[in-house]
């Protein structure tokens, strides 16, 4: 099987600029045809597919194509412990997907489930058209794992992680050698290729797990908490990274608990609690429903309070300040100086994910 290298533009499609890497993905010639062609061809199948949302319904009437991931009615328990609570989900090809929530959601142990290395006990969940119980090795072979702890060996090199981990694919050692010296310089650690793993910083050490979880050339990629602990510069490289995969085909799943990084990377997302989909959407449909487009803050006191009730506006208590989700965020302002003589400042501010997901699973603090 012969292998090409395509030039991966940006989100836009936009032409690369000067002094911009030319990225080369391992993809086969057959990879113009989509992940679950080559699969049904290699396996003989021919299963009809329909997209699943919370509803798991087609809102067209029509079969839909196209979905990497479907889950419908899945569930994870450990004895009496409901991990994941019959949930319904679909990925798109090609899209960045997220799971988010707080500690305990149920998001990790889903995103091990489309991995094959948890069962689930009920309900269905396919990868590329395959069950999760009945094709592991099928699955296995067709993503890329990026996990939250740094499990890299300390005895090899970047360069030596990359050739021994290509083994567990039997990728021939010509090819693996190839596949290596190119994601070396995809993640700019070209300089680092024969540097032991101890002295890589540690932004280093998440650009090589990403670039490892690309050696078998994945359809999708699934990353756990991919920047985590990582400075500003080395999050937005990362960043301009994953982008660059998706605009070259890709597809990935990924959880965070910075609710930024999920703004800004996610075509769509779920925020999970106990084991449930609270919601499900893209990020910015989800700011608009659940906070509107403004926030309104404003110093916690009585006065204020009896004031906003007055007035019959909602509000939700934030610590120490009043919050106030609007659309019409100058009017509360108005009447909160003007109404209410409220004498002190008066902050107003676009709403975030992060606001949302704040007032959908609350300010408790999960351990």
């Amino acid at each position: 099987m012969s292998y090409t290298s395509r030039p991966c533009p940006d989100k836009k499609d936009a032409a690369s600029g000067p002094g911009q890497r030319e990225l080369r993905l391992f993809l086969p010639d057959e990879y113009r045809k989509t992940a679950r062609d080559r699969l049904r061809r290699r396996e003989g199948w021919a299963s009809e597919r329909v997209f699943y949302s919370h509803d798991l319904t087609d809102r067209s009437g029509g079969t839909i194509i196209g979905d990497v991931i479907v889950a419908r009615d899945l569930e994870k328990r450990f004895e009496d412990l409901i991990a994941v609570d019959r949930i319904a989900f679909r990925v798109q090809e090609g899209e960045i997907f997220g799971f988010l929530g707080p500690n305990g959601a149920g998001k990790t142990t889903t995103m091990k489930m489309i991995q094959c290395v948890s069962p689930k006990t009920g309900g269905t969940l396919q990868v590329f058209d395959m069950d999760v119980d009945t094709h592991q090795r099928e699955i296995k072979n067709h993503i890329g794992v990026v996990p939250q702890e740094t499990n890299l060996d300390p005895d090899f090199s970047a360069y030596r992680n990359l050739l021994v981990y290509a083994r567990y694919f039997g990728i021939p050692k010509r090819e693996a050698e190839q596949r290596a010296e190119e994601l070396l310089a995809f993640m700019q650690l070209e300089e680092k290729r024969d540097v032991l793993i101890d002295k890589l910083s540690g932004g280093m050490k998440r650009r090589l797990i990403i670039a490892r979880a690309l050696i078998n050339a994945p359809e999708l990629l699934i990353l756990d908490e991919p920047t985590i602990g990582l400075d500003p510069q080395a999050r937005h490289l990362i960043w301009e990274k994953l982008r660059s995969l998706q605009a070259a085909g890709n597809t990935l799943v990924l959880t965070t608990h910075y609710l930024d990084e999920a703004e800004r990377l996610c075509d769509r997302l779920v925020i999970m609690d106990h084991g449930q989909i609270l919601v499900e959407g893209a990020p910015a449909d989800l700011i608009r429903e659940h906070a509107g487009s403004d926030i309104v803050e404003v110093e916690q006191t009585e006065k204020v309070i009896s004031c906003l009730t007055g007035l019959g506006v909602n509000y939700d208590p934030a610590g120490d300040v009043i919050q106030v989700f609007t659309d019409r965020p100058h009017d509360v302002a108005r009447n909160l100086l003007e109404v209410c003589r409220h004498e002190a400042a008066v902050t107003v501010r676009p709403a975030t994910l992060e606001d949302v997901f704040l007032r959908l699973t609350g300010r408790s603090l999960r351990e």
